[in-house]
């Protein structure tokens, strides 16, 4: 799963790394976060149909347009890689909703008692991109709510606290995912793998992360972790 990420970057600069134009409404950007969780505010880049690339902000769980309610969807921030084609949830943002997620680190707990968070950050540094979802919501009364996912799989040998992580998106992916020539079929679903074995690195991080209450740039600092002593 992936349910929390840090997203601290300058919203411009991000733009340029995607080759992407700016929602308007993101003029000011984003302002940085640590430790953001389902609900809140991230960015995703979509694709018009002649290409183009617009960066802009959704609302972090999926709603899909046909839904009387909005507040009647649950945990929707994840979309699973092997039934995300056809769960109806997300078969329509599939075909036609795909978008890049970037992040700059999220995070995973190992199970233990007490649980330890890791954070998940590129090997090189630059920020992580996912493959997401999106969708637009309209109410009858003209309310509108952009929204989105971000898909997950099995984990990789970058994931060895877990049994799942985010499908992460290299650079010569981000075209084809993108593509609305696409709706579907092994193209897109050979997109949906575990990351490229030494992409990613992790470390584990103080359990204040565990509340998205805290948010500040020393969550993402390395902690020591208790010694184990021998029985």
């Amino acid at each position: 799963m992936c349910g929390r990420i840090a997203l601290y970057s300058d919203t411009p600069q991000l733009a340029r790394l995607l080759e992407a134009g700016l929602d308007p409404e993101l003029v000011h950007g984003l302002a940085p976060h640590w430790n953001l969780g389902p609900t809140s505010e991230i960015l995703g880049v979509a694709a018009d149909a002649d290409g183009q690339r617009t960066l802009g902000a959704y609302r972090w769980g999926l709603v899909p347009h046909g839904v009387a309610d909005p507040a009647s969807i649950r945990n929707t921030f994840n979309a699973r890689a092997e039934s995300v084609a056809s769960r109806p949830m997300f078969r329509s943002a599939f075909r036609k909703g795909r978008i890049l997620v970037p992040v700059d680190a999220f995070y995973e707990w190992k199970a233990g008692t007490p649980k330890q968070p890791y954070a998940f950050v590129r090997a090189d540094r630059q920020p992580v991109v996912f493959a997401g979802l999106r969708e637009w919501w309209r109410g009858a009364d003209g309310t509108e709510l952009r929204s989105a996912t971000i898909i997950t799989t099995e984990a990789g040998p970058d994931m060895p606290i877990h049994d799942r992580q985010p499908v992460v998106l290299e650079r010569e992916a981000w075209e084809r995912w993108l593509d609305p020539a696409l709706t579907g079929g092994p193209e897109l679903a050979s997109l949906l793998r575990p990351s490229r074995e030494g992409s990613l690195i992790h470390y584990p991080v103080d359990r204040a992360v565990g509340s998205v209450r805290n948010d500040r740039p020393e969550l993402l600092d390395e902690v020591d972790l208790p010694l184990t002593l021998p029985l």
